[in-house]
């Protein structure tokens, strides 16, 4: 048996472990409350797992970190947790440590009434066995500063400028941010402390900021930071967000502006950014897609329960399996009448699995709710069995596929 709990005095044993897995090659260096304490190292909640027999000074077998947030899906917001830092020293590898946490976590999530966790994998096979799966695709464009020149050629550049912005200017993107945000699911709704201390703020050293103002107000911006040594420079663009096409421009042409500066520009966007469409040049453009984070449903019947649908009257049956919770494992009964929902587990049913509509695990069927996949493609994939066709006529009406972009790491 193990403890599941807060980890509030053992922050020495935390960036220990976590320096350990995460970056081996540059051994631990000792902890330094003022430098790996600062404010961006304080957001979210530390907690570990102890092995219950042991005294209550002993170290923690794992550790992990919780991100409280809410992100956007099907238009609404959800209360929803970002798990970063799970770690464990080689010495408690191999027992089974790391699914106690996960599974301790997401009680912790479901008792505050958490609807989603997100996570930025160090391996999606590893967390694909306990229930997460992919939510969005990363589209990553290489090339020279001089193949902008399309938007440099295309921008007014009378009707608007381009300005630094300090942290405490962030109130001032957050109608540009929204209206991003807006056209993808899974979107953070950010506080001012993630604004300071994860946008402005860096690990080790803070980007730059800049925004593209017209008529007083700021249509779009960028997030970067320049990498390398003088002659080898990349300008490394995290973000960009516009609200509209013109401010899109204005953003690649500073880009084109640094080509005395950089070699490269490295620009991280969703997918739906038309980027090779837009440029004269698009074969001098190096375009990597990846995977991005990976999302999971914590409490099958409340989110499913919570979450806005199309206004019709609908009832199906869904079989889930789950390796990791008790809970989301077993039949559920989702009924939909004017646009609100109803999801309880059936219990008690001899053959209920077999006789359900839908059978998936809980991965495809956090995919399927936050619109990453569509039912069809995932039966494509051999990811879900329906008893009939219009099973899955009904599950493309109620869930359809959207835009999903979750952008910010953790």
């Amino acid at each position: 048996m193990v403890d599941y709990r807060p980890i509030p005095d053992e922050r020495d044993v935390f960036h220990e472990y976590r320096s350990y897995a995460f970056r081996p090659e540059e051994g631990v260096p000792a902890y330094d409350p003022d430098e790996h304490e600062r404010p961006r190292a304080t957001l979210g909640s530390r907690r570990g797992v102890y092995e219950t027999d042991e005294a209550d000074d002993a170290e923690p077998r794992c550790v992990c970190r919780h991100y409280w947030l809410e992100s956007r899906v099907r238009e609404e917001g959800h209360r929803t947790a970002g798990l970063a830092s799970v770690a464990t020293p080689p010495e408690y590898r191999r027992r089974g440590y790391v699914r106690q946490l996960l599974a301790r976590s997401l009680a912790e999530y479901r008792d505050r009434d958490i609807r989603f966790c997100v996570l930025w994998p160090f391996s999606y096979r590893f967390y694909r066995r306990y229930g997460w799966d992919t939510c969005n695709r990363i589209v990553t464009h290489e090339c020279e500063p001089s193949v902008f020149s399309f938007a440099t050629d295309a921008v007014d550049r009378d009707a608007g400028s381009i300005r630094r912005l300090e942290a405490d200017e962030f109130g001032s993107l957050t109608p540009a941010y929204e209206a991003h945000a807006d056209r993808y699911s899974l979107s953070l709704e950010r506080e001012e402390d993630w604004w300071r201390y994860r946008v402005f703020g860096g690990h080790e050293r803070d980007p730059f900021v800049y925004a593209y103002e017209r008529d007083g107000r700021v249509r779009g911006y960028l997030v970067y930071t320049i990498d390398g040594e003088m002659g080898d420079r990349t300008m490394a663009v995290s973000e960009l967000a516009s609200i509209d096409h013109e401010a899109t421009l204005a953003l690649l042409s500073f880009c084109h502006d640094h080509e005395s500066q950089v070699e490269r520009v490295r620009l991280r966007v969703p997918a739906g950014v038309p980027l090779r469409d837009l440029a004269r040049d698009p074969d001098e453009i190096e375009t990597v897609v990846e995977n991005g984070p990976m999302v999971r449903i914590v409490d099958v019947a409340a989110t499913l329960s919570a979450l806005s649908y199309p206004d019709l009257d609908v009832s199906t049956t869904i079989a889930v399996e789950d390796p990791l919770v008790e809970w989301n494992e077993g039949v559920f009964e989702l009924a939909v009448a004017a646009g609100q929902a109803d999801c309880t587990r059936l219990d008690g049913r001899s053959n209920a699995a077999a006789d359900a509509d839908v059978r998936l695990e809980i991965g495809a069927l956090s995919q399927l709710v936050v619109g990453f996949q569509s039912a069809e493609a995932l039966e494509r994939t051999g990811r879900i069995e329906t008893a009939a066709p219009e099973a899955r006529a009904v599950l493309s009406t109620l869930f359809p596929q959207t835009d999903v972009y979750l952008g910010d790491r953790f």
